[in-house]
């Protein structure tokens, strides 16, 4: 396994090398759409990246939990959190399958 990450930087470079714009256009390319992506995710709508994923902001409700140091019960307000689920073809990418391409069963 490797410990690079991907960044912006090898987004707008990864956009630059495949679709052939200028450095700028292709660094302005990935900000919108992580913009999109962002403002998409705000507003609570779900992010649905067909042979990736979707990333749901999901509202969590306020609980009780308890500090493990001390073992003394603190309220946890209620908050938004993001998720992503992942597709089936990722997973199968991941775990280095053929794409996914089997049989569904219901």
């Amino acid at each position: 396994m490797s410990n690079k990450t991907l960044t912006r930087a090898d987004l707008t470079e990864a956009v630059f090398n495949a679709v052939g714009l200028s450095r700028n256009e292709s660094s302005q390319m990935v900000e919108d759409i992580l913009e999109e992506v962002c403002g998409a995710l705000a507003r609570g709508e779900a992010v649905k990246l067909s042979s990736f994923g979707t990333f749901q902001v999901r509202q969590k409700s306020q609980r009780v939990g308890r500090n493990p140091k001390t073992g003394d019960e603190v309220p946890i307000a209620p908050r938004r959190v993001l998720v992503f689920r992942p597709s089936h073809v990722l997973k199968a990418q991941i775990n280095g399958l053929d794409g996914g391409a089997r049989p569904r069963t219901n």
